[in-house]
């Protein structure tokens, strides 16, 4: 197949090529590279699964394309065959976001970076670019993005698609960070969206579900380089609820672990340095105690459930009760491990309910001892905005995400806590993070979201056939 950046030129040299060579005539070749160039590749019986081997599905055709017109070609295929599409990134979600039976397009190949402005302090990048890739980029020009996720395994477009998040509350979610980006819709035209061109398509596209079209490009609004110092230490549950707005002002990236059955929490604290990259990290202590022998006794647990709760004070004691200081570029101190394989809730809840949900999280686990919970229970912290569909929609917000792992790939009863948790997220006006699962119904979302129904509107008006709808999306939006 003909690269997608070839030339006009260039296709009249390779036309005359095939003249010379082939013997055929003119009209002939004319003929034979149109359909050259039209052909699109796809691959049948691929699995995908997302990173936690919860969720996965087997698309009809799968599709890696390299630039914008093998994208549009997919788009007219599917068209043509009334097909669903779906647009996967890293695959990290744990849900079924990403899944589909229709055709799924793999955007890891348009990975460029298109264009740096140090003036502005901005980049343009294709949307297939992993986050860890682009930071490496990033740094040679001495910029950053003001914040990151947990991991960076992911791609761009699939971040600002589900409204990815850390901590601090001066910061927004990551696509706040975004000043520009543009959109191939289902009808196969391209839609540059910011504030000042197709605005109400803007603050839609920023949290787009993969429901408007396909993010190709995206304009971040980037930072000076810089450097993080964290700083983690030991508390309680009571100390950290009752100074929770001194913890806020202390540190820029603050979040708490609170170690369910306890009243244990692990403070961590990550602000701007001079100091020289250092680090605590230990492989024992690290990986063969608090990653394989941890694994071992979450196994050995789901056949006696309430060793979780030895687990969970044993594992603070072990690895969480002493101060602890590290200190690297601002990337690698945002990143960071997520253990093994794992079910998780996250929920943004307004700022002002922290102490209320967690109190009552712990009272029903106190009330219910056959109900367990594995640590940690983390608990960050974002700033209010004005996107459609995030979940800091006019809320400064604090996210409250649950775990349950699953050692050795075995599932863990976990039904009866993730229904008190989404009880109580709701009693307290919550909103669930949209790459997590969860069981909310359109119903919900109208009550959620004061401007669903604008967003429906988009929607509809973007892809009246559903043609980037799959069966997550039709819970919400049906």
């Amino acid at each position: 197949m003909l690269p997608c950046t070839l030339l006009i030129h260039e296709v009249a040299a390779f036309e005359l090529e095939l003249i010379n060579s082939s013997g055929l005539d003119q009209q002939q070749v004319v003929v034979h590279l149109t359909l050259f160039t039209t052909q699109v590749h796809g691959h049948k019986g691929f699995k995908f699964q997302n990173w936690a081997k919860t969720y996965g599905c087997y698309p009809e055709m799968y599709f890696q394309p390299t630039c914008v017109e093998e994208v549009r070609q997919v788009l007219d295929l599917a068209r043509q065959q009334n097909k669903r599409v779906k647009a996967i990134g890293g695959g990290h979600s744990p849900s079924d976001i990403a899944c589909t039976d229709g055709f799924m397009i793999n955007m890891g190949k348009m990975n460029r970076i298109l264009k740096v402005d140090k003036e502005k302090r901005q980049v343009t990048v294709e949307g297939g670019i992993l986050l860890k890739d682009l930071n490496v980029e990033l740094s040679k020009y001495g910029l950053a993005l003001s914040n990151l996720g947990a991991v960076s395994d992911v791609t761009a477009a699939g971040v600002i698609g589900t409204g990815t998040h850390n901590t601090g509350i001066k910061h927004g979610i990551l696509p706040t960070q975004v000043v520009a980006l543009t959109l191939l819709t289902a009808a196969g035209t391209i839609m540059e969206c910011s504030e000042t061109s197709n605005a109400e398509l803007f603050k839609a596209s920023l949290v787009h579900l993969g429901c408007l079209g396909i993010v190709l490009t995206i304009t971040f609004q980037c930072v000076p380089q810089f450097y993080l110092q964290e700083t983690s230490f030991p508390s309680t549950l009571k100390e950290v609820l009752d100074n929770l707005d001194s913890h806020l002002k202390k540190s820029e990236y603050f979040r708490f672990l609170w170690f369910p059955h306890s009243e244990n929490v692990s403070v961590i604290y990550q602000d701007h340095t001079n100091k020289p990259p250092s680090s605590a990290a230990n492989w024992f202590w690290d990986y063969a105690i608090g990653f394989y022998g941890l694994e071992f006794l979450l196994w050995v647990s789901t056949f006696l459930p309430r060793l979780v709760h030895w687990i969970n004070r044993f594992f603070f004691w072990l690895l969480f009760t002493s101060k602890v200081e590290s200190s690297d570029i601002s990337y690698k101190i945002l990143n960071y491990e997520c253990r093994f394989k794992q079910y998780v809730q996250d929920w943004a809840i307004p700022i002002e309910k922290t102490a209320e949900a967690l109190l009552e999280l712990k009272a029903m686990l106190e009330n219910n001892p056959n109900v367990v919970a594995h640590f940690p229970v983390e608990v960050r912290f974002a700033k209010g905005d004005n996107i459609l569909l995030s979940p800091c929609f006019q809320k400064d917000s604090c996210y409250m995400n649950i775990i349950m792992y699953r050692p050795y790939g075995k599932d863990v009863p976990r039904l009866d806590y993730w229904l008190a948790y989404e009880r109580i997220m709701k009693k307290v006006g919550g909103r669930p993070h949209w790459a997590k699962a969860h069981t909310c119904t359109r119903k919900d979302f109208e009550e959620m979201y004061p401007s669903f129904q604008k967003f429906c509107a988009i929607r509809e008006k973007l892809d009246p056939t559903g043609m980037f709808l799959n069966a997550y999306l039709e819970k919400v939006f049906y």
